[in-house]
C-alpha cells in the first residue's frame, strides 16, 4: 500500500514523502486495514525497525488535528521518551504542541494539558493520574511503547495498572500498544480490549547464527569462517564484521566485561578507521575529556573511543553515553560493547549483534542460568541497518562445554516466553491499592476489587486470587494508617494521600514516619538522614557492602554515632548488620557531600559516576519526600534537615558553599575555587569586578560575566 492511498490529510502525506516515505511496511499497512484509523485499539507485534513509530505518528495526528483531543505516549525509559518527543516535535509543523515530562512526581501535570500531545515515563503518568488532572479526560489516544514490560519485575506493575486503569476510567479513548516481542500478543489484546496485529516482518532480513570453535553456523545451514585470534571468539567474530565495513554491537552480560571487550578490540578497530573516521573519533574523545568531572572511567572510555571501539553501561555519566550513542550512529565508532539493558532504550542498529554471554548470574538458582528468549530476541533485534545493510546478522557464542546446535535451535526457533503478569509483588500491590483508594473517594471492597479484576493478572491467575492480594494489601494500609474505613468504605488518610502523592512505597512513609519523630531540635542527624533514606525499599541503585568495605563502614558509623536516628548496639547483631549492609550507599551519598570527586568514589567506594548521579536523584527524591511527611507530622526540626540535605545532595557540596550554588553555572567545583579565593558569599560577588572574578580557577571571563549579571539581580 502507498501511503498517498491511506486516507489522510494531504499535508501528512507530504510530511511522510519528506522522510523519504512512499509505501508502507507489510506491518503498517496491516494495522491500518485493522482500523488504526478509525479508531480501533490495537497491539502491534512486530519485529525493530518495521515501522511502528509511524503508526503512532499518523494516530497521533489524526486524533490531534482532526479530532481535537489530547494523545498521551508512555515510554518505559527517560532516554525513549527524549527520543520519542524529538521524534514527535517534527509534528509542530501542523500546529501540533508537544511536550514531556519523565519527572517530578509530586507536581500535579496540570499544566501539561496545555500540549496536544504529551510524552511521560509510564511512573510518570502514573503520578499523573493519582493528581487526578482534569485534562485526562480529554485524551483521545494512549500509545504504550514497549508493552511487552507488563511481564517486567521492576516495571510491569506500573504499566499494568495504568492501561488497567485507562480502560476502566472509561475514556472511550483508543489504545495503540506497541512491542517488537510479544509471544502471546492475542492474551494481552483481549486484556487491553484491542485487535492484535502480529507480523514477523523485519525490513532488513534477520540471520540468526551461533559460533562453534572458528566458524558461525546460520540456521539456514550457511558457513563462515572466522579468522581465530588471542583475542577471543566475541572479538573475533564482531572484527570480522568491521574488517569488511561494518558495524558491531557486542552484548555482555556484566559492566565489567563490556568494558574488557571495548578495550581489547580497540586495538584491532583503530586499523579500520579512515581518515575521516580517526578525526571524528578523535573529537568524540575530547568530547569525553571535557564534559563532567574526569575519572579513570572516562579516561579509559576516552582512550577506546579514540582508536574506534567504545563500551556502554548504566555506570556511564549520561553524557558520556550520549557521546558514544552519537557517533556510533554516525559510523565512527566501530564496536560498541554494551550491557543488555542497551537493548531496551535507544535505537542503535549494527551490520552485526554479537552476544557474548547466553547464561547470566541467577540469584535464586544460586548459579548461572540461561538468559530468556524474549533478552535474545530483543538484543538479535538491533541487528541491520536499514539505511546501510541489506541484512543484520546476530551470533550467539554460546558457553565453551555447550553444544552450539543445541543453543541456536532453542533461541532462534523458540518463541519468547508469554508475558505474565507481576502485580502480585507485594510492595506493587500495597502502593496500588492505595493509589486506587485515593483516587476513589470512598471504594468498597467490591470497588475496589473490580478495579483489580481488569488487570492482567486477574485475567492470568483468576479474580479470586487477586481478590485475596488486595486483601492482603488493604490490611497492611489499615494497620498503618494509610487508611481508614468507615460504612464499608475505605478511604485515604491524610498521611496516606500525602503517600500516594509522593510517589513513595507504603513502607517507604512508615519508615519515615517513624524515623521522624525520634527528632531532637539542634541535634546534627545527618548520616542518619542518609541512612534512612538509604534502608528504604525505594532507593536505588544499592550499593552492597563488599567485604573490603567492612573496616571502613564500622568506622563510619562509630564516627558519625550521635548523628544516627537509631543507636544500633554491636550486641543486637541482626539488626547492626542489616544497618551495616546499608554503609557503602550511605558512604557514597556522604563522600558526595562532602565534596568528593567522582574519582574519589570511583576508587575508595568502587561507586561509577552514571550511579552516583542516579542514587543522587533518587535521594533527592526521597529526602524531599522526607521532609513533607515531617511536615504533615509537625515535626519542625527534621523539616529543616532534610531541606538543607536536599540541596546538599543535589549540589553535591557542604552546607557552607549553599549560597553559591544558587547561581547558575556554578557547580560544586566552581563553588569551592570561589570559596577558597575569599568569595564566600552573594554579597562578596557583587563587590568583586569581573577581571578579578575572571582570575579564579575554573572561573574565566566568560563565567566571571555571567555570574556578575546573575548577583547584580539579588
Amino acid at each position: 500500500m502507498k501511503v498517498e492511498e491511506v486516507k489522510i490529510p494531504e499535508e501528512l502525506i507530504q510530511f511522510f514523502r519528506d522522510k523519504g516515505i512512499a509505501e508502507l511496511y507489510p506491518p503498517q499497512e496491516q494495522a491500518i486495514l485493522a482500523g488504526l484509523l478509525e479508531g480501533k485499539s490495537l497491539v502491534v507485534s512486530s519485529p525493530t525497525a518495521s515501522g511502528k513509530t509511524l503508526l503512532a505518528l499518523m494516530a497521533a495526528y489524526m486524533k490531534a488535528k482532526e479530532q481535537r483531543r489530547k494523545v498521551v505516549y508512555l515510554a518505559p525509559l527517560r532516554a525513549l521518551a527524549s527520543e520519542k518527543y524529538a521524534e514527535f516535535s517534527e509534528l509542530s509543523r501542523f500546529g501540533i504542541r508537544t511536550t514531556i515530562s519523565t519527572g517530578d512526581y509530586d507536581s500535579s501535570g496540570e499544566s501539561l494539558g496545555r500540549s496536544d500531545i504529551i510524552v511521560l515515563t509510564n511512573e510518570r503518568f502514573d503520578s499523573v493520574m493519582r493528581h487526578k488532572v482534569s485534562w485526562i479526560n480529554s485524551v483521545g489516544l494512549f500509545i504504550a511503547d514497549e508493552v511487552h514490560l507488563a511481564g517486567n519485575d521492576r516495571r510491569g506493575p506500573t504499566l499494568e495498572m495504568i492501561l488497567t486503569k485507562a480502560l476502566h476510567l472509561g475514556l472511550e479513548a483508543q489504545l495503540l500498544a506497541l512491542s517488537a516481542t510479544i509471544s502471546n500478543a492475542k492474551t494481552l489484546a483481549q486484556w487491553l480490549r484491542a485487535v492484535p496485529v502480529e507480523l514477523d516482518w523485519r525490513p532488513v532480513p534477520l540471520r540468526e547464527g551461533v559460533y562453534d570453535y572458528g566458524r558461525i553456523v546460520f540456521v539456514d545451514g550457511d558457513q563462515v569462517q572466522v579468522p581465530r585470534s588471542t583475542y577471543g571468539a566475541p572479538i573475533d567474530v564482531a572484527m570480522d564484521t568491521v574488517k569488511n565495513g561494518g558495524q558491531s554491537l557486542v552484548f555482555a552480560g556484566t559492566r565489567r566485561r563490556a568494558v574488557s571487550l571495548a578495550t581489547r578490540a580497540s586495538e584491532l578497530t583503530q586499523r579500520s578507521l579512515s581518515p575521516e573516521e580517526k578525526k571524528a573519533v578523535s573529537e568524540a574523545s575530547r568530547r569525553i575529556l571535557t564534559s563532567g568531572e574526569e575519572t579513570s572511567l572516562s579516561r579509559l572510555l576516552a582512550e577506546v573511543v579514540a582508536k574506534g571501539s567504545a563500551f556502554h553501561h548504566a555506570g556511564l555519566e549520561a553524557e558520556h553515553r550520549r557521546i558514544v550513542e552519537d557517533y556510533y550512529r554516525a559510523r565512527a565508532i566501530k564496536l560498541l560493547a554494551a550491557t543488555p539493558t542497551l537493548a531496551a532504550g535507544v535505537n542503535l542498529p549494527a551490520r552485526r549483534v554479537v552476544i557474548a554471554d547466553m547464561t547470566r548470574y541467577d540469584a535464586e538458582r544460586g548459579g548461572n542460568a540461561e538468559i530468556p528468549v524474549l533478552e535474545y530476541r530483543q538484543m538479535a533485534g538491533r541487528a541491520g541497518r536499514p539505511q546501510y545493510d541489506d541484512h543484520g546478522e546476530t551470533v550467539m557464542i554460546p558457553p565453551p562445554s555447550a553444544p552450539a546446535a543445541d543453543f541456536l535451535q532453542h533461541y532462534a526457533k523458540e518463541p519468547p516466553e508469554p508475558i505474565e503478569s507481576r502485580l502480585s509483588d507485594e510492595s506493587a500491590m500495597r502502593s496500588h491499592t492505595l493509589a486506587t483508594i485515593v483516587t476513589g473517594s470512598g471504594l468498597s471492597k467490591a470497588d475496589l476489587d473490580s478495579v483489580f479484576a481488569k488487570t492482567l493478572l486477574a485475567m492470568q491467575v483468576g479474580t479470586k486470587e487477586t481478590a485475596k492480594l488486595t486483601e492482603r494489601s488493604l490490611g497492611y494500609l489499615l494497620a498503618e494508617r494509610l487508611v481508614e474505613s468507615h460504612g464499608g468504605l475505605f478511604y485515604a488518610t491524610d498521611f496516606g494521600r500525602r503517600v500516594s502523592m509522593l510517589y513513595i512505597d507504603p513502607v517507604t512513609a512508615v519508615m519515615f514516619r517513624e524515623g521522624v519523630r525520634p527528632a531532637e531540635p539542634g541535634r546534627n542527624y545527618a548520616a542518619g538522614i542518609l541512612q534512612l533514606v538509604a534502608s528504604t525499599p525505594d532507593f536505588e541503585p544499592k550499593f552492597p557492602l563488599r567485604s573490603k568495605d567492612y573496616d571502613q563502614a564500622m568506622a563510619f558509623m562509630e564516627e558519625h554515632s550521635s548523628e544516627m536516628i537509631e543507636r544500633h548496639s554491636t550486641r543486637a547483631f541482626a539488626d547492626y548488620d542489616r544497618v551495616l549492609q546499608d554503609m557503602r550507599s550511605v558512604m557514597a551519598l556522604h563522600g558526595w557531600i562532602d565534596e568528593w570527586r567522582e574519582e574519589q568514589l570511583l576508587t575508595r567506594l568502587g561507586v561509577e559516576p552514571g550511579d552516583m548521579h542516579r542514587a543522587v536523584d533518587n535521594a533527592d527524591w526521597l529526602l524531599h519526600s522526607l521532609g513533607e511527611l515531617a511536615k504533615l507530622f509537625k515535626v519542625p526540626e527534621m523539616v529543616r534537615q532534610a531541606d538543607v540535605l536536599r540541596r546538599r545532595v543535589a549540589s553535591g557540596v557542604s552546607e557552607e558553599l549553599l549560597e553559591l550554588t544558587t547561581i547558575q553555572g556554578v557547580g560544586r567545583v566552581r563553588a569551592r575555587a570561589l570559596y577558597t579565593a575569599g568569595y564566600k558569599t552573594i554579597e562578596d560577588l557583587k563587590e568583586v569586578s569581573a577581571e578579578r572574578l575572571a582570575q579564579v580557577d575554573k572561573v574565566g571571563t566568560a563565567v566571571a560575566r555571567k555570574i556578575k549579571e546573575q548577583v547584580s539581580r539579588f
